[in-house]
């Protein structure tokens, strides 16, 4: 999103405004109900549009609760053909479950992974199905008012902090900055590892945290390079140029913010062509064949095609892509990383919150009562 405003659309974003804001009213004031659930659900969402980078903290939670609880990820599973609960499995196709929810599946066995529209009615079918489920991770929650989490962690992009923005379609909020108070934990994600600490103060002062919140810095962390046909498990290094030694890469985007995914590799590679695609993309065999032609015209002797987790998911299902453009495929897995001891404190505040409010110790606390 750039930061350029057409003044015409203000209009437009107070009514939008209103309408969110009655809404949300209506919810505050109990006029419209909304479900709690008595086992840990957490919630990972935003109030803007664009990418904050959810999936990839989704992703931490999950990695971070799954050695020690039984844990099912809720995703809508944005742009499936299917409709109602899904549960991912072996089986299952992006158009099916979506490329996110695929991506998480495919990374953390363990999990359970699903998908429904309807939040109240996921968490149901979870707990139907799989009633031993201890925490569910709510993927992109932080707006649907009719399943009240017991913990919100609302992100926000360093580059687009949600106070300084408007409400769409004149900014990119798609509710009133005032509702980061629903959250528990605010998180400032995509920070520059370059942020000083007098920059963080500054953007903590702005935020204006509620004192019941915790607030905390992440930035994006790009994995070691995995072939695309290939094993996920296995880490086939590419020979990952040293930065500045030249190269040329092919870079298929499907996200809805590849700026830093493209400076990122700009650092290694002196070549590079970007064909960026819609957020979400649901690539055809004509794309296919851009990319294909686009590695053709790379110039350097060393060249790859790179393109994102995401993205992977779905390109993975084209499977006759012939040599040796297939060989030279390669995605980038993305983690988070906290800033200072921000880890240890934050993962603390989870792994409290799932174990004193497990079901098993809610049933027990109402027999001693």
């Amino acid at each position: 999103m750039g930061n350029r405003r057409n003044i015409l659309l203000y209009p437009v974003s107070l009514i939008y405004g209103l309408i969110t804001g009655t809404r949300n009213f209506l919810y505050n004031t109990g006029v419209f109900s909304s479900r709690e659930f008595h086992i840990p659900v957490i919630c990972v969402g935003n109030i803007t549009v664009g990418g904050t980078g959810k999936t990839p903290h989704t992703e931490y939670l999950a990695e971070l609760l799954s050695d020690n609880f039984r844990v099912a990820v809720l995703s809508r599973g944005y742009k499936r053909k299917t409709r109602g609960f899904r549960i991912a499995s072996s089986s299952s196709s992006v158009s099916e479950i979506g490329d996110e929810p695929m991506q998480i599946y495919r990374k953390y066995p363990k999990v359970l992974v699903t998908v429904d529209r309807n939040r109240v009615n996921g968490v149901k079918k979870i707990l139907q199905n799989n009633p031993d489920t201890e925490v569910i991770i709510l993927d992109d929650g932080f707006q649907h008012r009719s399943l009240t989490p017991g913990y919100a962690i609302l992100l926000s992009d360093f580059q687009r902090p949600i106070p300084t923005d408007h409400m769409l379609p004149y900014g990119n909020l798609r509710e009133s900055k005032h509702n980061m108070r629903r959250a528990d934990v605010i998180l400032i994600t995509k920070s520059p590892e370059s942020i000083t600490p007098i920059q963080r103060r500054l953007i903590m002062k702005e935020m204006n945290k509620a004192p019941y919140q915790n607030l905390y810095f992440t930035s994006l962390v790009y994995k070691t390079p995995l072939r695309l046909f290939f094993d996920d498990n296995q880490a086939n290094d590419p020979g990952f140029p040293s930065q500045g030694s030249g190269g040329g890469i092919v870079l298929v985007t499907g996200i809805a913010n590849p700026t830093p995914f493209k400076e990122y590799l700009e650092k290694t590679y002196s070549e590079i062509i970007h064909l960026s695609f819609p957020d979400h993309h649901n690539f055809k065999e004509k794309d296919i064949e851009k990319i294909i032609s686009a590695y053709n015209d790379l110039k350097s002797p060393a060249k790859y095609v790179y393109t994102t987790e995401k993205d992977a998911v779905r390109l993975r299902e084209f499977t006759n892509i012939a040599e040796p453009v297939r060989s030279a495929f390669y995605y980038i897995p993305v983690g988070i990383k906290f800033f200072n001891n921000d880890k240890e404190e934050f993962d603390n505040l989870i792994i409290d919150y799932v174990r004193k409010n497990k079901r098993n110790n809610r049933i027990s606390e109402r027999k001693r009562n």
